[in-house]
């Protein structure tokens, strides 16, 4: 296979890598190239150097043969099969999913040698699907011992010393507002409606660094881990369940410390005041997505009824969460609503329902809160110069903004103000005007393309997505590092122990511990999706023959891409559209027949049927129904 150089001056053009010119160069591994070819739009070089393995361990199928064993390995950007000699086989049979580690590098005609270190099972036996994944991206499966005792050993109750040095709101009608089967309940709100027609809305979060000692075994483990991993059939947590379940869990009708942030906001949803303090409380009802949405679109009177001291609480938290995006709408958040997947496996890990997971207004209510209260800490921080950790999204660059501009041409529509820098708002209006059109999808995903992507940094270059000059991730400490490290920077300054060696500290290890944080959160989103599109391909298996109605997501020139309602993606291949000689065009993303003038293009609607599915390479394939 061929690859990709990407330089680090991310100014530079990427260079094209053809098979003969890897030099044995492996996914993502560092390398030094020599600039062989260039005419002005692509560049094409060859591997000098590998300065840096990425893939010190592979995961894969293992293959027998008389002498000796290869891997085939699970990630197919990784080309080339491992030799394992007879010695080193390590029980391995055929057909057993492996994890090899490499010995011997891959010279230019001769594969990586390795051996066999773990042999995960057969690969249709049950779990070995998720156990591969989880070994492919090295995500821990378990705690050392050590944490766990360490986690143990915190106390389940809070002292009456603690409690007096904070401020105690036990009394106030604090509520969560999570999914059905939520454990680690991080968050909490309260609102009240003020004499002056202000809301006064609270954003209680669970005091997690209070009892995760900075640079202690816990935090160490913690920080290595980043973020919790959600796969398809089970959480990967950054905290043991010990914390994240038991004392930093803001579980109803039990005392727990909180950093609390009171913010009053006027009815053009504008932040007028606010405190953040360390806060002791005591929820008073665990409410449900689903009983919550149900009580507001549905007006349900079993729920009213089972509810009934928090439904005003609930109507006037509807009514600040919709002031609250009305005004991120007017400033330009893009607010993109893609469908997101819900797959139910069986108790074997099975597939058998996959479908779009639908966001109500209780979702969005506490959406908005959590937006609310990050912008406000971030704009608090910067206001008082501290170093921090910031959650960024930069500007689009010019060419792929250009490049948009020229595909939405094709609908019809174009961007205001491009040429120079681009506002989002501009982004936001179209997004407005092709709501519940024909294109909509497809316009969204190819803008979400064009997007860079967010990320954690200790400078401050804004939130282009969010139109947010100041934005942090300050809600779900229990499950994301940044939230733990700004919550000690907060403490800190709010205690007046933020002195200037701190600040100098901060800003000399702030830098790198964000691009950590950030690589962490790619390995998770990575091995999610990787579990979510492997249950798919499952999902699809018996489903070969079926047809289905779809719409064209992605176009390329060896085929189209066609998602359906129920969010699975397959491809309809080139060579599988037999009535015409089909010519891809890049400019408008389109494919064209040469002697029909047929096109096939992003949006459109088709009917196809499954005509094969590969579990390993999680690959669908339709045809034409």
């Amino acid at each position: 296979g061929f690859g990709f150089f990407i330089p680090d001056n991310r100014e530079q053009e990427d260079v094209f890598l053809s098979a003969e010119n890897l030099n044995g160069a492996l996914h993502n591994d560092r390398i030094m190239i020599r600039v062989h070819k260039s005419d002005g739009r692509s560049r094409e070089g060859e591997v000098t150097r590998v300065l840096e393995r990425a893939n010190k361990t592979i995961v894969g199928t293992f293959e027998k043969d008389q002498n000796f064993g290869f891997v085939v390995p699970d990630d197919k950007r990784i080309s080339m099969d491992i030799f394992v000699p007879k010695d080193e086989l390590n029980g391995a049979k055929n057909g057993y999913k492996v994890v090899v580690e490499v010995t011997k590098w891959s010279s230019k005609r001769r594969n990586p040698e390795g051996k066999v270190i773990e042999v995960l099972g057969h690969k249709d036996d049950v779990g070995t699907d998720i156990l591969s994944i989880i070994r492919q991206f090295e995500l821990p499966e378990t705690f050392p011992e050590e944490v766990i005792q360490a986690a143990k050993d915190i106390p389940q109750t809070i002292s009456e010393e603690e409690i007096s040095n904070r401020r105690d709101l036990r009394d106030l009608r604090v509520i969560t507002m999570d999914g059905a089967d939520a454990n680690d309940l991080d968050d909490a709100i309260s609102i009240e409606k003020k004499s002056n027609g202000n809301f006064l809305l609270g954003v209680h979060i669970s005091d997690v660094s209070y009892y995760v000692e900075k640079k202690g075994i816990i935090d160490k483990e913690a920080f290595e881990r980043g973020t919790s991993v959600y796969l398809v059939d089970r959480v990967i947590p950054m905290l043991p369940k010990e914390l994240s379940n038991g004392i930093c869990s803001l579980n109803p009708n039990e005392d727990r410390l909180a950093f609390s942030v009171f913010m009053e906001i006027d009815s053009e949803g504008k932040v007028i005041n606010h405190d953040i303090m360390e806060s002791v409380i005591r929820s008073k009802e665990r409410t449900v997505y689903e009983d919550v949405s149900k009580i507001l679109e549905d007006n349900d009177k079993e729920l009213i009824e089972s509810y009934k001291d928090y439904v005003d609480d609930f109507r006037d938290m509807e009514t600040l969460a919709q002031i609250l995006r009305d005004k991120r709408i007017r400033r330009g958040s893009i607010d993109f609503d893609l469908d997101e997947t819900k797959i139910v496996l069986d108790l074997k890990g099975k597939p058998i329902d996959v479908m779009p997971y639908e966001r109500g207004v209780s979702n969005r209510i506490i959406e908005e809160f959590m937006l609310v209260c990050n912008e406000t800490v971030a704009a608090f921080m910067t206001w008082n110069e501290i170093p921090f950790v910031y959650r960024i999204h930069e500007e689009p660059t010019v060419e792929k903004i250009l490049e948009f501009n020229d595909f939405i041409h094709n609908f019809g529509h174009h961007l205001k103000g491009v040429g120079g820098k681009i506002h989002p708002k501009s982004l936001q209006s179209l997004l407005e005007k092709i709501k519940g059109s024909r294109e909509e999808a497809i316009i969204s995903t190819v803008m979400l393309r064009s997007l860079q992507k967010a990320k954690y940094s200790s400078d401050n270059l804004g939130h282009f997505g969010l139109a947010a000059k100041d934005y942090s991730h300050f809600t779900a400490p229990i499950r994301r590092y940044p939230d733990l490290i700004i919550h000690r920077i907060i403490k800190d300054f709010i205690n007046d122990k933020m002195d200037k060696k701190e600040r100098k500290r901060l800003s000399k290890n702030l830098p790198e511990m964000c691009e950590h944080c950030s690589k962490r959160e790619r390995v998770a989103d990575e091995a999610e999706r990787e579990t979510d599109n492997l249950k798919k391909a499952e999902y699809m298996m018996d489903k070969i023959g079926m047809e289905y109605d779809g719409i064209i997501s992605g176009v390329t020139n060896y085929g189209i891409f066609v998602q359906l309602a129920n969010t699975v993606e397959g491809l309809v291949r080139v060579t599988a559209l037999d009535d015409d000689y089909y010519v891809y065009n890049e400019k408008h993303y389109c494919l064209i027949g040469e002697r029909t003038r047929k096109v096939y293009r992003l949006g459109d609607t088709m009917k196809i049927r499954v005509s094969k599915v590969d579990i390993t390479t999680r690959n669908i394939d339709f045809v034409l129904a």
